[in-house]
């Protein structure tokens, strides 16, 4: 088996729990961009310990960065940002299953992303399967007891919410597969660490400033829930160096369409964590787009 497999699946799984607790923390003391900026704030310390062990136990030094490093990792990081917080914002219009739902559409868009930005290639089987996902699109796309045509409730809040983080996250993901393959010929698992560092101090650093400036109380409150927070940095640091090995060992569109066994998982933890009720309508959603992800995995 080749090593992105397991690997993509562990990033899967870190990151549901990371949600699951992102989640708790914004339905109960902290906004959107407090859950977001929580996730930063506790994981990098531990980031920059591990990037500093690595160095000692192995004797590499860091890689040249270039100008065009500095670019993927600028992008993807802005763009991961705001794609969380549109997910975090997006758990409280939908359940937890259906908002993992909307934003695994990501898939979808990096195919097309990283074909634009890197020439990464995508069979034409793998272009039916992203087809059949758009149709899954459609079935989650209209709200609870929503009246009227299929199309309206694409500009719902929560399709809105949900559609723009799958864009959003189509672009760090192809850009954090860009800034990783720019390090050269080193090993794979050094180059995902230290592109890891980089970005998650960007992030760090751009978004607390942000809230500095405008939003003080909320750094507080950051800091009051670090009982959960340090849980949120610690599966964020395991998920994070997990999909950024898989994107340095595979086109990004396949790592994220692997990925998709998400969905499982938040389907488990909607039910037995949140006691959240599933609509048929959303079950059937989220069953068309896990056939789609088996075909885009079949056609690797």
């Amino acid at each position: 088996m080749s090593l992105w497999i397991p690997v993509t699946i562990a990033a899967a799984t870190f990151q549901t729990v990371r949600f699951m607790l992102q989640k708790s923390l914004s339905s109960v003391k902290l906004t959107a961009a407090g859950a977001t900026f929580a996730r930063f704030a506790y994981s990098i310390p531990l980031v920059l310990i591990a990037l500093i062990v690595a160095l000692q136990l192995t004797g590499y030094s860091l890689p040249p960065l270039t100008a065009r490093f500095w670019v993927f990792a600028t992008i993807g990081g802005t763009a991961q940002i705001l794609a969380t917080i549109c997910v975090v914002a997006l758990f409280k219009q939908r359940n937890f299953a259906v908002g993992i739902t909307f934003k695994k559409t990501e898939v979808i868009q990096t195919a097309i992303v990283g074909f634009l930005v890197l020439g990464d290639q995508v069979s034409s089987w793998a272009l039916g399967a992203i087809f059949l996902g758009l149709t899954a699109v459609l079935l989650l796309s209209k709200s609870p007891g929503g009246d009227g045509a299929w199309w309206r409730h694409l500009t719902n809040r929560a399709s809105r919410l949900g559609l723009g983080s799958g864009v959003l996250f189509a672009f760090s993901s192809v850009s954090y597969r860009g800034a990783s393959l720019e390090l050269g010929e080193i090993d794979a698992w050094f180059r995902a660490l230290v592109t890891l560092a980089v970005v998650v101090s960007l992030q760090f650093v751009s978004m607390g400033l942000w809230l500095l400036w405008r939003d003080r109380a909320e750094l507080r409150a950051v800091w009051q829930t670090r009982r959960t927070g340090v849980f949120v940095g610690l599966t964020s640091l395991c998920g994070s160096f997990c999909w950024f090995l898989a994107f340095t060992l595979q086109n990004a569109a396949y790592v994220k369409a692997l990925g998709q066994v998400e969905l499982i998982l938040s389907l488990f933890a909607s039910i037995l964590f949140f006691r959240e009720t599933i609509t048929r309508r959303e079950i059937a959603g989220m069953t068309l787009l896990g056939a789609s992800i088996l075909a885009l995995v079949l056609s690797i």
